[in-house]
């Protein structure tokens, strides 16, 4: 299936979203109160992702 979001409710009934690559998940959300919310996360990340810089904190 290769690389995918997925909206999907947790056990609280919130909306999620996490990205996978085949079988490993790269990365989940915090919880949305509507799917839309949700939708409008995948398309922030989809926008703002290739430009986002590495920070790193080690």
């Amino acid at each position: 299936m290769g690389h995918h979001f997925e909206i999907y409710k947790d056990k609280a009934g919130e909306f999620r979203v996490r990205f996978s690559y085949n079988t490993e998940v790269m990365f989940s959300t915090q919880g949305y109160a509507t799917k839309a919310s949700a939708k409008n996360a995948i398309a922030s990340i989809q926008k703002n992702g290739p430009g986002a810089k590495t920070v790193d904190n080690s």
